[in-house]
């Protein structure tokens, strides 16, 4: 016997509602993403490629997210584009597909978005696009401990590729006046490597400094087949005393995601 109406609504709303080990987060404006409490969880990284991309290329239309885990970079890059912009996915973990499958639905996204199951290694998402994003693993194999959580591990490590792969697989579907936008590591060199492999240019780079007086934690990559390289200021997360700079809170409010700053309550009279 086929499902009944009844029957279809109420599983749909199962799917919809998150499990004992998940979460129902807002992401951005009034769109929610489903992921898991101790799992691979949205970051600061996620937000910031996406801000990056929507600056460079704010009235692109045909995007595709490359190894888009839970779906957080793509979607935060869909919603601050034009209505008809639509957005291709893919993602190799089954168990991050899933949610974002679940994301999509709960937000009405199902006629902008295609999500792929598959490796982008290997995985033809069409295009050409103008906008390709992607958040590669940091650490190489041998360098960190593997979380025994694999989708911990597969966001942390470069167990189905690294930052040349992804670079090659966005050179593969980018139209000839497109971008390809990425995060990495601040302190990795192997970045500017892959753009050079991969036959694409460097057209800017920005450091990301969690807190002032440290390191480049990571960096804001803009690539395209040619043009002129120039680099923007490092954004600056913190301060000295650990307060978020105005800068990041602007930058906050323009991917549509303000922070809710918490208040001290009052003291007692």
């Amino acid at each position: 016997m086929g499902l009944t109406y009844r029957g279809w609504v109420r599983r749909r709303a199962m799917q919809l509602t998150p499990s004992s080990d998940e979460s129902l987060d807002r992401l951005v404006g009034d769109w929610r993403i489903f992921q898991l409490k101790r799992g691979h969880r949205f970051s600061t990284d996620d937000l910031l490629t996406a801000w990056k991309a929507q600056q460079i290329m704010p009235n692109a239309v045909r995007l595709c997210d490359l190894g888009s885990g839970i779906g957080s970079v793509g979607l935060m890059t869909l919603y601050n584009m034009p209505p008809e912009a639509k957005m291709t996915t893919v993602e190799v973990q089954s168990l991050s597909y899933g949610l974002a499958q679940r994301s999509v639905a709960y937000n009405g996204l199902e006629d902008r978005v295609t999500l792929m199951n598959g490796d982008m290694r290997d995985t033809d998402p069409g295009g050409p696009f103008q906008l390709v994003t992607g958040s590669p693993p940091y650490i190489p194999l041998g360098k960190g401990v593997v979380s025994p959580h694999p989708q911990r591990a597969g966001a942390r490590m470069e167990l189905k590729g690294s930052v040349f792969d992804y670079c090659l697989a966005a050179a593969r579907i980018l139209e000839p006046e497109g971008r390809f936008v990425f995060v990495h590591s601040g302190t990795d060199p192997r970045p500017e490597q892959a753009i050079t492999a991969a036959g694409l240019t460097l057209l800017q780079r920005q450091d990301v400094i969690f807190r002032t007086g440290k390191k480049p934690t990571i960096a804001l990559f803009v690539c395209a087949w040619e043009g002129q390289r120039r680099d923007a200021p490092a954004l600056t997360i913190r301060d000295d005393k650990g307060e978020f700079t105005e800068e990041y809170l602007r930058t906050r409010g323009e991917m549509g995601n303000p922070l809710q700053m918490r208040t001290k309550p009052a003291p007692a009279p």
